[in-house]
């Protein structure tokens, strides 16, 4: 579990409260039911919901949602440690040749990597098994792009049905102007919508929508990384070359963990 988004959820939550609860003289915690209203709930949240089911079928609807449980899972992704495995490979290459790698492959669990050396080993042309990889990699960012999409919109649809929610409250405190002690409450209703709909663009959508963007930047860097250390050992590049290449990809601080031992033996 990734520690640092259920702390941040729980803290935006817990700062929110206080804030409602907070007053000079201590902690009024009555105050918390002035902020709840079902009527606001069901045209923010209602609205919002509804609004994302008309724009995808139901199964990827579904899926949308279900996917939000990726925010709090810790990408089993090492840069470092896939390039010293690129480079690893490199070496059995240059010393048994490329048929040697079918073996190597069966310890792999990576798909994608596997798929590549397979093609490797099978004689594919250098630049067929770029398109194939390439044209995989393209269409994993397209369904990750789908899902960021998805909760990019759901975070524009929180303040738009909260807007909605707040224009219904003031008709209905227009209609009614001769009950002035009624003006009060019936305007704070309707900014609980507004509310409502800020808390879910910028507390629960947009965090996950950034989140998801870095996992996804993260894992395509190491499928290209995969792809340009693949084709490397295909075209018989020495292994510290392979190395200096890959090596590239990271921070300079984060280099020294992706020189295996022995780098660049012969």
């Amino acid at each position: 579990m990734d520690i640092a988004t259920i702390i941040g959820m729980f803290m935006c939550f817990g700062l929110v409260i206080f804030g409602i609860v907070s007053e000079k003289t201590g902690l009024n915690f009555g105050a918390i039911s002035n902020f709840i209203d079902l009527n606001s709930v069901y045209i923010t949240i209602g609205g919002g919901v509804c609004c994302m089911l008309m724009s995808c079928e139901m199964k990827e609807f579904v899926n949308n949602l279900k996917a939000y449980a990726l925010i709090f899972k810790v990408p089993k992704l090492n840069t470092a440690e896939m390039i010293t495995k690129i480079i690893d490979l490199s070496n059995v290459a240059r010393k048994e040749g490329l048929l040697s790698l079918e073996e190597a492959a069966g310890d792999i669990d990576d798909a994608f990597l596997k798929k590549g050396i397979l093609l490797i080993v099978d004689g594919t042309d250098p630049e067929l098994v770029r398109a194939i990889m390439e044209t995989e990699l393209a269409s994993i960012e397209t369904r990750h792009n789908k899902v960021i999409s998805f909760w990019e919109q759901f975070a524009a649809m929180g303040p738009a049905w909260g807007m909605i929610g707040t224009l219904i409250g003031l008709v209905n405190m227009l209609y009614n102007m001769s009950d002035a002690a009624s003006i009060g409450p019936a305007m704070a209703v309707a900014l609980l919508t507004t509310m409502y709909g800020s808390l879910i663009a910028n507390w629960i959508c947009l965090p996950a929508t950034f989140k998801m963007k870095k996992n996804n930047a993260a894992e395509t860097m190491v499928k290209e990384i995969m792809i340009e250390g693949l084709l490397s050992i295909q075209a018989g590049e020495n292994p510290r070359v392979i190395e200096e290449k890959l090596k590239s990809f990271l921070s300079p601080k984060d280099r020294a963990a992706a020189t295996p031992e022995g780098s660049g033996e012969e």
